[in-house]
């Protein structure tokens, strides 16, 4: 089934230079970082095509084959924004074998793996990375999330992966969330009249958190309203893509198709 709206996904560059890239070393970032959020956002993703080509340059490429792995990671994010979540991984994985060293950064099929229930995989793919990343908030909640699923909140709080600080007052507050517990209708109160950004990324978030809880009805309450969001309505967000695509997983995606 697609989804409305996000059919043909829009790659920008980040109007800011992220942590992650203000000294580029090509023995660290071996691959391009496609953007998760849209340029208006404090994005953390940097859009670099040419990275994979210096290293490339540099050490004679070996067996790799970066250009084609980096079609495979963009036909593998168009499929997730379209609701073809398998077939996502499917691209995703084609991309580490045409480049095995794509695996490090490729958050995006950690969250495909999520909606799969492969989520021993999904926290694998997500500690990884954050092995390259130690500053990436979303990477490690993500990784709780699997882990809740996989061994329970309680063990998953215990082998958090403490990340640096993000430069974003929300997921800030949802990295102590989801790190030490608490109240997620306080996550959304408190950035209910902020920026739309703010406001999508609460409500997205808390219900993520519902869901880990089990509060299957409280999870549908925030991520529909973060859909139904201005901000949520947006095809230059990859995450915005992902509150669609996990409504139509769990069925809660009439109003969003």
């Amino acid at each position: 089934m697609a989804l409305a709206q996000i059919v043909n996904p829009i790659i920008y560059p980040s109007r800011t230079i992220p942590r992650r890239f203000t000294a580029i070393s090509p023995f660290k970032t071996l691959n391009p970082q496609f953007s998760r959020h849209s340029p208006h956002a404090l994005s953390r993703r940097l859009f670099l095509p040419s990275v994979s080509s210096i290293w490339d340059a540099i050490t004679g490429g070996g067996d790799s084959n970066p250009r084609e792995a980096i079609a495979a990671v963009r036909r593998g994010m168009q499929l997730f924004r379209q609701g073809d979540v398998s077939g996502s991984v499917t691209e995703f994985d084609r991309a580490i074998v045409l480049d095995p060293r794509q695996k490090a950064y490729l958050w995006q099929r950690g969250l495909s793996l999520y909606y799969l229930d492969r989520f021993e995989e999904g926290a694998e793919q997500f500690r990884i990375d954050v092995a390259q990343n130690p500053n990436d908030t979303e990477e490690s909640i993500w990784c709780f999330l699997c882990e809740a699923r996989l061994h329970g909140i309680d063990v998953a709080r215990k082998q958090f992966l403490e990340v640096g600080r993000d430069s974003r007052p929300v997921m800030r507050e949802a990295y102590n969330l989801f790190k030490n517990g608490g109240d997620p209708e306080k996550l959304v109160n408190d950035f209910s009249s902020g920026q739309a950004s703010e406001y999508f990324y609460a409500s997205l978030y808390a219900g993520l958190c519902y869901e880990a809880e089990g509060k299957s009805e409280n999870a549908k309450y925030h991520i529909t309203a973060a859909c139904g969001s201005p901000y949520g309505q947006r095809p230059d967000d990859y995450m915005a893509s992902l509150a669609k695509v996990h409504c139509l997983c769990r069925n809660w995606s009439s109003g969003f198709v």
